[in-house]
């Protein structure tokens, strides 16, 4: 099966999406499916306001257009919202061609953060962007009822997945030679710099020990300048921060508005517990929904969090992290691709996928 993906977040960008994306790709790859990745980087670019590192297609329906045609996909899937996920809507819409959409991000959250956009604006654009689909891929259930809630359709349960063999495991925190030896307990924050992370709540926490923080962002510099005492490591290759997790003690998560928090997994995989509040992303992966919280703690006091989660095992941490496979949430992704020319049966390639997959699983 051929696939378009059509996304505005892709390499070199450093965040969750595109560490989904990537992943995804991957394994679908993997599968015996052929994955075309249609991104900024082919398109002449201008920096997203606001968002360093983040660079935006700009005007791309000709070419985008141009590429669709000419690769003729079996199906198509918008990732995101942005300029690209825009015109492969217009384009898709305007031939008449089914597709699928996914909501990585609480992004009317970070326009109300950043620019004071009101929240009810902001849904009701991503609603309209998001009506035509034949299928909304969303990571946790706890998502799935807010955009319910908002008037959202065709929603479909998705989940992420964490590559364990990169992020291993380590029962006992370990010394990284890249950082040296820290007062402990070391908490670590991996993630984006920005406003949407919440993470000076983090920064102010009143724990003993060091704070890690792995990540850029617009707030960086202000963030970096009123706290010099955190240990500010910025982008990190994977398998570097790999060792990073491992030196941890605990992970926290102080966002409010994650829709998964695959980092989460990343530090569990390595054996070192989360803190965290009890929303959506947390709960997902914590399991709070199995009504058994493992990995960490979620508490409404991310101190309180903090302290119970240094009694977690890393043994526990390690094995909930086993819960979320890649191949996993591939055969799922497959499983919600439509067909895109709409003469034919809406579940047609759904249906080709999961048969190419079972086929790639048998021994």
């Amino acid at each position: 099966m051929k696939i378009a993906l059509i996304t505005d977040a892709w390499l070199p960008q450093v965040n969750g999406v595109v560490t989904t994306l990537v992943e995804l790709v991957r394994e679908v790859q993997l599968l015996g499916h052929e994955v075309v990745v249609i991104h900024p980087g082919l398109f002449r670019t201008r920096p997203c306001p606001g968002y360093d590192g983040i660079d935006l297609a700009i005007r791309p329906a000709r070419r985008l257009r141009e590429m669709l045609h000419e690769l003729a996909p079996d199906a198509i899937h918008l990732a995101t919202e942005g300029p690209l996920g825009w015109a492969a809507r217009a384009h898709c819409l305007k031939h008449g061609l089914a597709f699928t959409t996914a909501f990585h991000t609480k992004f009317p959250e970070i326009l109300k953060a950043a620019l004071k956009v009101p929240l009810g604006l902001g849904y009701g654009v991503f609603r309209h962007f998001h009506k035509p689909s034949s299928g909304v891929l969303v990571p946790t259930q706890g998502v799935l009822r807010m955009l319910e809630k908002r008037g959202f359709r065709n929603l479909r349960s998705w989940t992420h997945g964490v590559d364990t063999s990169l992020f291993s495991f380590h029962e006992q925190v370990t010394v990284n030679p890249a950082i040296g030896i820290l007062a402990r307990p070391v908490s670590m924050f991996v993630g984006r710099v920005s406003y949407e992370k919440n993470i000076e709540v983090f920064l102010q926490l009143d724990v003993p020990g060091t704070k890690v923080v792995c990540g850029v962002g617009p707030l960086e510099a202000t963030l970096k300048a009123r706290y010099p005492q955190v240990r500010w490591l910025g982008v990190l290759p994977r398998d570097e921060l790999a060792r990073i997790y491992a030196a941890a003690d605990v992970f926290v998560l102080p966002s409010k508005s994650e829709t998964f928090g695959l980092v989460m997994l990343e530090a569990m995989a390595c054996g070192t517990p989360v803190a965290a509040y009890p929303v959506d992303g947390p709960m997902e992966v914590l399991g709070q929904s199995t009504g058994q919280v493992r990995g960490g703690v979620l508490h409404d006091d991310l101190k309180s969090a903090w302290y119970q989660a240094l009694a977690v095992s890393r043994h526990e941490a390690r094995m909930r992290s086993l819960d979320f496979s890649w191949q996993r949430a591939s055969e799922l992704f497959l499983s919600h691709l439509v067909a895109a020319p709409k003469s034919g049966r809406m579940d047609q390639v759904a249906s080709l996928g999961m048969a190419v997959t079972r086929m790639s699983s048998k021994p």
